[in-house]
């Protein structure tokens, strides 16, 4: 009989079947049995040491919610002995109401232990998570989708840096950071076994996405950038460690039941005795040949359709031809935004980075991206390569053409008959929220189209993070921008923004609740403890989208 040792994970769930990801101490029969019949087993995989499995759970029934159990080799391990939780459920939606909430955040470092204190302050997931506990029966949301920086590979915990001195010299590249494969499931452990957290992810299905600090801070801001990473001893093991661990954590959980079917990497991990060997080839392919893979994926829940979106591994970095999506991840992106437009009322695009900034570093980045490809001659590229690093500047704003992309893809789906009621960017990554608005100087689409930005779920936010991103969206910041963007000879963009709420600090979630053609948005932030002694989320600010 396996032990479990980090689940059970809800992702998928649709009105008939769901999937629940586990990890356990040995090879065993993974089972899910729910109260009402329905349930599904899957045998164990092996990568690296480790044991996993990913069992679809089949027979829900529309429109129920049924507790369920985690049985490893016919012996009961979830729920856990004594636990102080409700039964954690599966909630088969039927579509009678069109109804879908979406909560959203991203960058969480792991909960100190119990008792220790929190130098960051309460962390927003442990706080839902309590909430719900405390009223199974009542609002939650049916997906919760993590915009990037799941894990920080790179900036590590006080216990994970005395963990890995433990196993290595950190005097040695990559000191105090994740080197391989094991270091990467010690992240995990340390975050989902949160007894908060662990029963969240649990009961309330989730879509993931990577950003950068699931591998490295920076990860793919230039070629320049990764030619030196390539140059270190360590790095590609880093890399292709983070690559196996995001699958086998993050994105196996992301697929439909019938695309992990039509998966071979699945079947080939799935069916080897150990399947450590195929998945690391996966991770050199994927190293090589970013176009080889595509981790971004579509998910409808009802009319309602999510688009996550890959803006890290994606990236073509030649500067000649720089851009945030390859080819065939834009043909993607394209292909399933405007595939059957009318049959869902809202399109969400989560991608980690946000598409609309602040004037002022809009301005910049796009300023150093024409730096940098030698608009202004070989020495002021050696310096943008310099600032760019430095600034972290490689967001959208910094792949001009593939902001001007998605602005036209954007516009085209929001225009005309069957244009969606609202069209969401999801994202995080800023460690702040705000709402931005944009219009088109050429006529505006017939969708309400927002940037939805939110971040972090439990991180830092140094004073000059408030300062600076205060100071961005100001009117001198605007005037400011203009004056690097004539330096930069850039064109205007064939978009404009307001800010129309925020900026808004603190650890934080925002919600969608979708309805029909209308939608209301809900940003909340985990605050001080209440009445009863626990920290818990409160309303910073609420608003109709359509």
């Amino acid at each position: 009989m396996g032990d479990l040792r980090l689940g059970p994970l809800l992702r998928y769930a649709d009105g008939s079947s769901a999937t629940v990801w586990v990890e356990t101490g040995r090879p065993c029969a993974a089972e899910v049995r729910c109260a009402d019949g329905a349930g599904g087993t899957a045998r164990t995989f092996q990568v690296c040491g480790h044991h996993y499995a990913l069992i679809e759970v089949t027979g829900l029934t529309p429109g129920t919610a049924t507790p369920y159990e985690v049985l490893l080799d016919g012996t009961r391990v979830w729920p856990l002995p004594d636990s102080p939780f409700p039964p954690s459920v599966i909630r088969a939606p039927d579509g009678a109401d069109g109804e879908v909430r979406v909560a959203f955040g991203s960058c969480r470092w792991a909960a100190p232990a119990a008792g220790e204190q929190d130098p960051v302050g309460p962390d927003a997931l442990d706080t839902l998570a309590a909430r719900i506990a405390a009223d199974p029966d009542g609002e939650r949301p049916d997906v919760l989708l993590l915009l990037g920086d799941q894990v920080y590979a790179d900036e590590v915990s006080d216990a994970t840096r005395r963990w890995l001195a433990g196993r290595r010299d950190l005097a040695e590249p990559p000191g105090a950071e994740v080197a391989d494969y094991e270091e990467y499931t010690h992240l995990y452990y340390e975050s989902w076994l949160d007894p908060e957290v662990r029963w969240l992810l649990s009961t309330v299905p989730s879509c993931m996405i990577f950003d950068d600090h699931d591998v490295i801070d920076d990860w793919n801001t230039s070629a320049a950038w990764l030619a030196d990473m390539r140059a270190t001893g360590w790095w590609r093991e880093r890399l292709l460690s983070g690559l196996m661990s995001y699958w086998v954590h993050q994105h196996l959980g992301n697929l439909a039941p019938a695309e992990l079917a039509a998966d071979p990497v699945y079947a080939a991990v799935r069916d080897a005795a150990d399947g450590t060997d195929t998945l690391r080839a996966f991770a050199a392919e994927a190293d090589v040949r970013p176009d080889s893979v595509r981790w971004s994926y579509r998910r409808d829940f009802g009319r309602v359709r999510l688009l996550m979106v890959d803006s890290r591994a994606a990236r073509v970095l030649q500067e000649e031809r720089r851009s945030m999506l390859d080819p065939g991840e834009a043909a993607w992106l394209r292909t399933q935004t405007l595939e059957d437009r009318g049959s869902y009322d809202h399109l969400l695009i989560g991608t980690s980075l946000p598409w609309l900034l602040p004037h002022l570093i809009h301005d910049v980045e796009g300023w150093n991206a024409a730096l940098c490809r030698g608009e202004r001659g070989a020495r002021w590229a050696r310096l943008g390569e310099k600032v760019r690093r430095a600034a972290d500047l490689e967001h959208w704003a910094a792949f001009p053409s593939s902001f001007e992309a998605l602005a036209d893809l954007i516009a085209e789906a929001g225009t005309g008959p069957g244009a969606p009621a609202t069209v969401c960017v999801l994202s995080g990554d800023v460690h702040h929220a705000y709402v931005a608005e944009p219009s088109w100087p050429g006529g505006a689409p017939d969708a309400h189209v927002v940037q939805l930005t939110c971040s972090p779920v439990h991180n830092s936010v140094p004073l000059s993070i408030r300062l600076g991103f205060r100071f961005g969206w100001s009117a001198p910041a605007r005037a400011l921008g203009r004056a690097f963007a004539r330096h930069g000879r850039l064109a205007r963009p064939s978009v404009r923004w307001r800010r129309d709420g925020g900026p808004w600090f603190g650890n934080q979630l925002m919600t969608l609740t979708l309805r029909g053609r209308t939608a209301r948005l809900r940003l909340e932030k985990a605050g001080a403890a209440d009445g009863g002694g626990r920290p818990s989320l409160r309303t910073v600010t609420e608003a109709e989208l359509s």
